[in-house]
């Protein structure tokens, strides 16, 4: 049985609302690693949508960020992450959201991705378009890398390394109107899709930070694809690349002309 796009926007509020009255109180923030945080809303909250999810759907698999894999139906997917933007929020910063995807034979069905100190709610269903708060939303008609807004992400672990991604930060900050680290993967194709960023890149991320994006992205007429055109977008590590339709390749070409190994 698949779920209903309702189903997991109900509950994808509901813990954004856990989120959001969590916020201000006593989050006993832990160190995963460098920059890497968890929360006690982090946990609180996987465990509420885990157990929204098995309630309805006991046989399905579910990968989440904090508790890892719940085995089930391999046809049947869900990628949660409750809290996306943990160094934002622990930090009192608005920048975070809950995202949740479901995926049947390795294809994408549903994602939302709600913000709740926005209140904005992003939604796609295959097929289906995707939508704002309900209204239908596009990525941006931007032509030309020199017209767009740019965003990315630089993952801790990888400072030092070649892997960094702080040289194609400057490269195309000389090239586009601005680039933004804003500190969370799903918000940026958020905004990829509803056309206040052009394009968004990262390396190194996990399938639960990009699933509801990249469908809600491609539903708004986007295009969202490994960045070097191997591995999964649904399989660690990812490597992703999405854009609207124009800013795309150029953005592509840029980015594997020194590719970071």
């Amino acid at each position: 049985m698949q779920p209903e796009l309702n189903f997991i926007t109900d509950i994808a509020m509901e813990a954004g609302a856990m989120l959001a009255r969590m916020q201000d109180g006593d989050l006993d923030v832990q160190l995963k690693g460098r920059a890497d945080l968890v929360t006690r809303a982090d946990k609180s909250v996987e465990a509420f949508l885990i157990d929204q999810v098995l309630q309805r759907f006991p046989t399905h698999a579910i990968i989440s960020e904090e508790s890892g894999s719940h085995p089930g139906d391999p046809e049947h997917q869900w990628f949660i992450d409750p809290l996306d933007g943990t160094l934002n929020y622990a930090h009192g910063l608005r920048y975070y959201c809950t995202t949740i995807a479901y995926a049947r034979a390795g294809q994408l069905q549903l994602g939302v991705i709600y913000s709740p100190r926005e209140q904005e709610c992003f939604t796609a269903e295959l097929g289906k378009g995707a939508h704002l708060n309900g209204k239908a939303i596009s990525v941006s008609s931007a032509e030309k890398l020199e017209d767009s807004l740019l965003a990315t992400g630089f993952r801790a672990t990888l400072i030092d390394t070649p892997r960094s991604n702080y040289d194609n930060f400057l490269r195309l900050s000389r090239i586009a109107q601005g680039v933004r680290r804003l500190g969370s993967a799903a918000m940026d194709l958020a905004y990829v899709a509803c056309g206040r960023l052009e394009g968004f890149w990262d390396i190194q991320l996990s399938p639960w930070d990009v699933a509801a994006g990249v469908l809600i992205t491609r539903e708004a007429g986007g295009i969202a694809e490994t960045l070097y055109d191997e591995g999964d977008l649904l399989c660690s590590p990812v490597d992703i690349l999405a854009a609207n339709a124009k800013v795309f390749a150029p953005l592509k070409a840029i980015l594997n002309a020194e590719r970071v190994r």
